[in-house]
């Protein structure tokens, strides 16, 4: 009896998925976000982008209506919009973060992020992240972001 309430315990334990700790040893989808998270807060859009997404011309990132397609497109338009004419960057935050692994080699992951500027603005919305396992480690395949309104 005790074993059978043990194996129902962790059975009940595995399907809870929300909110994953960064495992020590091994990166995983959460340790991406955060790692992507210092880069940009240091001001490194070269190292946000290459710290999580997957350097592929099949990479995705759709937001705000437009449909952008590859490693190089994405990080022209992150350079376009937050480092060119002198812009700002902002404070990055990532909160609310949820994996949802969908197996050894692919997952989700959801959350909140914020921009928060110099003068106060803040700029924020949701995204999901599509990521899959390479021999480089966990990378964004697909990110869908969007803009609170």
């Amino acid at each position: 009896m005790r074993n059978l309430i043990l194996a129902a315990l962790l059975v009940l334990a595995s399907g809870c998925t929300s909110l994953q700790p960064v495992e020590q040893g091994e990166p995983n989808m959460l340790a991406v976000c955060r790692a992507q998270e210092i880069a940009w807060n240091s001001g490194d859009i070269d190292g946000f982008m290459s710290e999580g997404y997957w350097i592929s011309p099949e990479m995705t990132f759709f937001s705000g209506g437009s449909d952008t397609r590859g490693y190089d497109a994405t990080l022209a338009r992150y350079r376009e919009r937050y480092t060119q004419g002198g812009r700002e960057m902002g404070v990055l935050a990532f909160t609310e973060l949820e994996s949802v692994p969908l197996g050894e080699l692919a997952g989700l992951v959801r959350g909140r992020w914020r921009l928060t500027f110099k003068d106060g603005k803040t700029v924020e919305g949701l995204f999901t992240l599509a990521m899959r396992k390479l021999p480089e480690g966990w990378r964004i395949v697909h990110d869908h972001t969007s803009v609170a309104s």
